[in-house]
């Protein structure tokens, strides 16, 4: 299995030599300063391997750029209005320009306006660490009384509107600010940065678009693209919805097994794949990741490997992000399962067999709490939830 490390370029807080002593193999990057749209030139690609293939001090680091995350979907692609056609050519010289470089793995979502969606960024444990939080309640504040969106009465049942109220009515204008920047922080990195008017602006144009009507252009957009992906070698992987369930009265398309499935099976060729990310789709009771990675794991081409704690057993509640090991999915048997599938792929010949794993969203514990860099990926935190999974590949992989 191919440890990898996210990174966001050379602003980012953790340094390639960070993730060089953390044991990482591989890093796992984006364009982020790019607009959603533009093309990726090979010039900027060939610059961002450079930077991850070398110190500060200009040594080699041992290190190489080996999947793309994310090359974003443009929302006129997802609404299939404006730029789209333009946006897909688009899309398709990025992925020749990334072929030409020696990238072979490309993560993207079809999450509509806002990417994961959380209502604290940095809320505290017992024990003294922070990490992000998503609260129904808090969301409910959000929604009902911040962006007061027409419509949102209609998502939430009474008792829930009912504590939305009271929370409401202790909050100072300041903490409202806070949640309303938490909630629009959208992706770690990218250009965009939404105010309520331009939430308010993305949501209208969500109007009447059904789920149906978006996973038919997610399916569209991908009969265009992944024979273009086949072609130049790459594998594609769709990113489950963060968190997996309705949110603003959006579409959700990618929150189950079955949305996956009917993904995998709409597009059946290897380039169609999924990111099978046991965070996002773990905040769901229903949805069960071994066995997912069991039934799906010919098209798993990345894995994301966090965990979360659910504060509810509803189809829709608060959760947190938890250590690697302690949330609601067990790790242990995930692992199992994905090595498993690599098993099968090498009796298969096939050259994918290392399936490329990051530890995501760790805690920030220690001198993170300090540092304060991309919320979600800090140093130390990620550290300890690498050597952890690690420490359950060496043990089970002898028995596989």
């Amino acid at each position: 299995m191919q440890e990898t490390w996210r990174w966001f370029g050379p602003q980012d807080l953790v340094s390639i030599s960070d993730v060089a002593q953390a044991g990482a193999s591989r890093v796992v990057s984006a364009l982020h300063h790019i607009p959603t749209g533009d093309v990726w030139d090979l010039e900027d690609i060939n610059k961002r391997q450079a930077e991850i293939s070398h110190f500060a001090d200009g040594s080699p680091s041992g290190l190489a750029w080996s999947v793309v995350e994310s090359l974003p979907v443009s929302e006129d692609i997802k609404k299939r209005s404006g730029n789209w056609k333009d946006h897909i050519a688009s899309y398709c010289k990025s992925m020749e320009h990334l072929a030409k470089a020696g990238l072979e793995v490309i993560c993207y979502n079809f999450m509509p306006v806002l990417d994961w969606t959380r209502t604290d960024l940095a809320w505290r444990t017992q024990t003294g660490d922070t990490c992000m939080r998503f609260d129904l309640i808090d969301f409910a504040v959000f929604d009902l009384h911040v962006l007061e969106r027409c419509g949102a009465k209609n998502d939430f049942d009474h008792d829930l509107q009912q504590k939305a109220a009271d929370r409401f009515s202790q909050m100072t204008e300041d903490e409202c600010s806070v949640l309303a920047e938490n909630i629009v922080f959208g992706l770690p990195g990218a250009v965009e940065k939404f105010s309520m008017d331009d939430v308010r602006q993305h949501l209208a144009e969500y109007d009447n678009i059904s789920a149906q009507q978006l996973r038919g252009n997610l399916i569209a957009f991908l009969k265009e693209v992944a024979p273009v992906a086949q072609d130049l070698g790459l594998r594609l992987c769709c990113h489950p919805d963060d968190p997996p369930f309705p949110l603003l009265g959006l579409p959700r398309v990618m929150s189950t097994e079955e949305d996956y499935r009917t993904l995998i099976n709409a597009v059946d060729i290897p380039a169609n794949g999924i990111t099978l990310c046991t965070g996002s789709l773990g905040a769901r009771p229903d949805n069960d990741l071994p066995g997912m990675m069991e039934r799906l794991g010919d098209r798993v081409h990345f894995l994301h490997l966090r965990n979360v704690t659910r504060e509810s057993d509803n189809m829709r509640g608060s959760f947190y992000e938890a250590e690697h090991l302690k949330g609601d999915t067990d790790m242990v048997l995930v692992l199992e399962a994905a090595l498993k599938e690599e098993k099968r792929r090498r009796e298969q010949g096939r050259k994918d067999w290392s399936i490329p794993m990051r530890p995501d969203h760790g805690q920030d514990i220690l001198d993170d709490l300090n540092r304060r860099a991309q919320p979600g990926y800090p140093s130390i935190g990620r550290l300890k939830g690498l050597a952890e999974l690690r420490g359950i590949i060496a043990a089970l992989e002898p028995r596989v």
